[in-house]
C-alpha cells in the first residue's frame, strides 16, 4: 500500500512539474525558418545559379552543337542511305553510332560536372544561411528558431523574411 501512495505521489509531483513547465514554456520567443524558401530567394543563390549558368555556358553550346551535326548526319542517313553504295552506308552508319557515344559521354560528364559544381556552391550558401539564422536569431532574442522538419509555422512565427532581408544586406 506504501508503494502505491508513493507512485501516486511521485506521478503527481511529475505532472505538477510538467504543468509548471509548459506554464513557463509560454515565455520563450519561438521562431521557425523555411530553409528552401530562403535558398531559392536569397541573393547569394541567384548569384551562385547565375555564375554556374555563365561557367556552363560553353560547354553546353559545345553539347548542342554536336547534337545538331549528329542530326544531320543521321539525316542524311535517312535521305541519302539507300543511295549509297554499302561502303558508304557501312561508314555513315559507324560514324553516327560512334558520334551518339560520343554526345552521350560528354551529356554524361556535363550533367555530373554540372551537379557537382552546383552542391559545392550550394553548400557554402547553406553556411551562410545557416550562420544568418543565428545572427536574426540572437539579434531578435529568439529562444528557438526551428527548421527542418516543421510542418506547419504561422507567419507570426516565421523569420524566413528577416533571414532574407539579412542575406540581402550582407551580400
Amino acid at each position: 500500500m506504501n508503494k502505491i501512495k508513493n507512485s501516486v505521489g511521485i506521478i503527481s509531483l511529475i505532472c505538477l512539474g510538467l504543468s509548471f513547465q509548459s506554464v513557463s514554456a509560454e515565455d520563450y520567443k519561438l521562431g521557425a525558418v523555411n530553409a528552401l524558401k530562403v535558398l531559392e530567394q536569397s541573393p547569394q543563390a541567384e548569384t551562385a545559379r547565375q555564375a554556374i549558368e555563365k561557367e556552363f555556358a560553353p560547354r553546353d553550346k559545345e553539347l548542342v552543337a554536336k547534337q545538331k551535326q549528329l542530326k544531320a548526319l543521321e539525316d542524311k542517313f535517312a535521305k541519302d542511305g539507300a543511295i549509297m553504295s554499302e561502303s558508304e552506308r557501312s561508314k555513315l552508319e559507324r560514324d553516327i553510332i560512334n558520334q551518339k557515344r560520343e554526345v552521350t559521354r560528354e551529356q554524361d560528364e556535363f550533367r555530373e560536372d554540372f551537379n557537382f559544381r552546383r552542391n559545392e556552391e550550394f553548400a557554402k550558401i547553406q553556411k551562410d544561411i545557416l550562420n544568418a539564422i543565428q545572427k536574426v536569431a540572437k539579434e531578435n532574442n529568439y529562444d528557438v528558431v526551428l527548421s527542418d522538419g516543421v510542418i506547419y509555422a504561422s507567419p507570426k512565427v516565421d523569420i524566413s523574411d528577416l533571414v532574407i532581408e539579412y542575406l540581402k544586406k550582407s551580400q
